[in-house]
């Protein structure tokens, strides 16, 4: 329990009508998980509007609701209080019912297009083998030391954000690294948070569906880092050309790396084959278990980050040296016809590009390069040609199928992507609907030396149709039907 007026202090309040000295039990957005003396937010969503449900809220026992727009008929018995934004209140406020706990430990949080769930997982990594406890909240899972719990978005919600890292900081962690979307800048999920450090992986084509243009996604990514303090760092990849723009009116300390521009960290890449590569860091030479140029940056941006909080460099190479991909992410399997299969989640024009490049830097030319890809429904459709052409492009074989078509219809999307094709690239493309179909063929029209890119959705394990979630792994479809 808090005191309704204790929860207000950092909130940029406009008014409130009511007694503000009351208890408050919890906190809820979704008028459905209200209980007694609980605080309900309603905020303005994409498809759904929460100022709809405050009566519900109240019903189901809210004694304060945040709002936008206060309501012309108020009960007596709530206190109403009106914001700007109820998304970012809700941030603020439940950074104080949970005690402030990102101000416990060291809250890393990284951003960028590509290469987030990869650098903040690798964090978690090495940080619990130099021997710290530490959290992570990732794409791929919420861990709470060696406690793993379940997530289905980049960034959860406020409410779950600080719960955690409430839980974190009983557990006493040290650190926690966490991937921060753009939409969780826009929306104010990491309102509140105090970060010790920010790092900037890359920003490409990507959430025009939510952004709108790209000036407004390049805005909400710079967000993250006009919020750090002057005590913070913010890490940037100067291969990208709008790093500086990311840091241009932060106030935390600048540090910056890069493959290919002058930088406070740099690496070199030595060799590389389908099972690893060889880099030389910090005048020091090192084997890794990672394939790919982009991997080379996501892996300096680990061992940048690990310095600048204070790690010892030779212990961070060595961890770094044994280190494994992370689930999803170019994750080969070697076929019993001689061919490789190579699951990846590259789902975006610039990720799907760098995998390709990647393959096709290390095959031999002598083999085919057959790719599998899809786009997502209900999501970016201006991406969905440009994915086809750079498929085709760099592949001998495109095979376009399914990803998670959600409530879109899958041969729409397809026809979407084959938007992007003239007819000679159409020659070379095959159209199956159905994603395991699409796999199948791809596995029996390869041969002794061929590549196979599956890429769209890597580490997940399901498939998203008229909104209901089937089970389906690339890498397991890939496997069962080799048995």
């Amino acid at each position: 329990m808090m005191k309704l007026k204790e929860l207000l202090i950092n909130t940029g309040v406009l008014g409130i009508s009511g007694n503000d000295d009351i208890d408050i039990s919890g906190l809820s957005f979704d008028s459905r998980n209200i209980s007694l003396n609980f605080m309900f937010f309603a905020i303005t969503g994409a498809k759904v509007d929460g100022h709809s449900f405050i009566d519900a809220a109240i019903a189901n026992g809210a004694k304060a609701v945040v709002c936008e727009i206060l309501p012309e008929i108020r009960n007596e018995n709530v206190c109403y209080i009106k914001v700007k934004s109820s998304g970012h209140a809700l941030g603020e406020i439940a950074n104080i019912f949970y005690g402030e706990p990102s101000k416990k430990l060291r809250l890393i949080g990284i951003t960028g297009t590509n290469g987030k769930t990869t650098t903040a997982t690798l964090l978690y990594r090495l940080f619990k083998d130099l021997g710290y406890k530490t959290g992570l909240l990732s794409t791929i899972a919420i861990y709470i030391d060696n406690r793993e719990i379940e997530t289905t978005h980049t960034t959860p919600d406020a409410i779950t954000i600080n719960s955690v890292l409430s839980k974190m900081v009983e557990c006493g962690c040290d650190y926690c690294f966490m991937e921060v979307s753009s939409h969780s800048v826009v929306q104010g999920r990491i309102a509140g948070l105090e970060f010790k450090g920010g790092i900037f992986s890359n920003i490409t084509h990507d959430h025009l569906d939510y952004h709108i243009t790209f000036d407004e996604y390049i805005k909400a990514k710079k967000g993250f880092f006009d919020s750090l303090g002057k005590d913070a760092f913010a890490l940037v990849n100067t291969d990208d050309r709008n790093a500086k723009i990311m840091v241009q009116n932060t106030k935390a300390r600048v540090k910056t790396y890069a493959l290919m521009s002058p930088a406070d960290f740099m690496c070199g890449l030595v060799e590389y084959s389908f099972e690893g590569m060889l880099l030389h860091i910090d005048g020091m030479d090192i084997s890794v278990n990672f394939v790919g140029r982009f991997n080379v940056s996501n892996l300096l941006a680990v061992y940048a980050t690990a310095v600048l909080l204070g790690a010892e460099k030779n212990e961070i190479l060595k961890e770094l040296s044994k280190m494994t991909p992370v689930a999803g992410r170019f994750d080969s399997v070697r076929l019993p016809s001689g061919a490789i299969a190579i699951i990846d989640y590259a789902h975006t024009p610039d990720a799907l590009k760098n995998v390709l490049d990647t393959i096709n830097d290390i095959r031999r030319y002598d083999g085919k390069l057959i790719t599998v890809v899809g786009c997502g429904g209900n999501r970016d459709k201006t991406k969905r040609p440009e994915m086809a052409r750079i498929g085709v492009e760099n592949s001998d074989k495109l095979i376009l199928t399914s990803d998670n078509p959600r409530f879109e219809k899958p041969g729409d999307i397809i026809e979407d992507m084959k938007a992007g094709l003239d007819s000679a690239q159409l020659s070379q493309t095959l159209c199956i609907v159905n994603r395991k179909e699409a796999i199948k063929t791809a596995l029996a029209i390869a041969n002794k030396g061929d590549i196979i890119l599956i890429a769209g959705k890597g580490h997940e394990n399901y498939q998203e149709i008229e909104g209901v979630k089937h089970h389906f792994d690339d890498k397991e479809i890939v496997l069962d039907l080799q048995s």
